[in-house]
């Protein structure tokens, strides 16, 4: 089936990983790319595939709703992956406008977009919405979060995810707009923006610099390989229920300091350290406001009822991840010294 699809915040992390995935796996569709370019977005993430002819690339901003209507307009969409939005909470304390904005705002012109343009004729249409666990707010010691866990979001991200996860629930009942949306736990692997625990991590080690830790580092979270989850969400799309929420978790809980000592100890094998000398790099930090202690992912429904499961152990994801790391060091440079905007005007505004 030819489908048109747009996946908003295809330049991120995330979003570069199923960018790449739907290009390449579906050549019979056509994949429209919107993305801001603001400081998490890199087309570098996508220039390996950016002359493929089913992708196209459009530079803007979903909270601007006239731009997004003359999206819709343009290429007659019978699909949206939306990935886009604000993800840091130590951002979002910092500025919890911009959140409420992308991740609200965003949302809400998305799918009055797809409302409008769809004109109730929902047949092979599907609106995808893709969240996060920190909804569902901290858990104790034990017990995981599952499809039906109530909401109890902590900072003004998973404030700001929650309402929108609720308004695409909103226009499935009111309006029977046919949308999917799931929920991951923390995402890492290849491309990953620096200010992100593992990047952060790797890097600061590489360089021998301070590798700072929350508190005493006792905060758990679930760590799914970016790549198992693009595959998830291409499950998803695909065969996922309409109006049904798959949670998908990597199923490798960590404390902080437990998953830092674990990078430390593969970095000096990597680095050829002695044993224990990137773990002397570890210092602790005053704490996050309103820090989550625990999250953990109950996933058996998408493996139940879709079959998908994770590629990879924890262990064998990190060792990827620092791998390559490693071996894009010009990534890593160009991400800290801003050159990477420079892909973009030479890129798309030059030629």
């Amino acid at each position: 089936m030819h489908k048109t699809i747009l996946v908003t915040g295809g330049a991120g992390f995330i979003g570069s990983h199923v960018v790449r995935l739907f290009v390449n796996k579906y050549p019979e569709y056509k994949i429209v790319n919107l993305d801001a370019l603001t400081y998490a977005g890199n087309l570098e993430n996508l220039s390996d595939i950016s002359s493929k002819p089913n992708y196209i690339f459009e530079k803007g901003d979903i909270t601007d709703t006239d731009f997004v209507n003359k999206l819709f307009e343009r290429y007659s969409f019978d699909s949206v992956i939306h990935l886009a939005a604000e993800s840091h909470v130590d951002r979002s304390i910092v500025n919890p406008g911009a959140f409420i904005s992308t991740n609200i705002l965003g949302t809400v012109n998305l799918l009055n977009a797809a409302r409008h343009f769809w004109n109730d004729d929902f047949k092979d249409k599907r609106f995808y919405h893709i969240s996060t666990d920190e909804v569902y707010g901290s858990l104790g010691e034990e017990g995981f979060f599952t499809e039906t866990t109530a909401y109890d979001p902590r900072s003004p991200y998973s404030a700001s995810k929650a309402s929108s996860d609720h308004l695409v629930r909103a226009y499935f009942h009111t309006y029977k707009l046919p949308v999917v949306i799931s929920n991951c736990s923390n995402n890492y692997g290849p491309n990953q923006f620096p200010e992100k625990l593992i990047p952060l991590a790797i890097n600061n080690i590489k360089n021998n610099k301070p590798v700072p830790i929350y508190g005493k580092g006792e905060n758990v979270r679930d760590w799914l390989y970016v790549i198992d989850h693009a595959d998830a969400i291409d499950l998803v799309f695909r065969k996922g229920k309409t109006g049904e929420t798959y949670n998908i978790g990597g199923n490798n809980e960590w404390k902080n300091i437990d998953l830092i000592r674990k990078l430390c100890e593969i970095a000096d094998r990597k680095l050829r350290r002695k044993k224990g000398a990137s773990a002397e790099l570890i210092i602790f930090v005053k704490d996050r406001a309103g820090h989550d202690l625990r999250y953990a992912i109950d996933s058996s429904k998408i493996q139940n009822e879709l079959g998908w499961k994770p590629s990879v152990t924890f262990e064998e994801g990190l060792e990827k991840t620092i791998d390559w790391y490693l071996q894009n060091e010009n990534w890593m440079a160009g991400i800290l010294d801003g050159s990477y905007e420079k892909y973009y005007e030479e890129q798309y505004v030059k030629r």
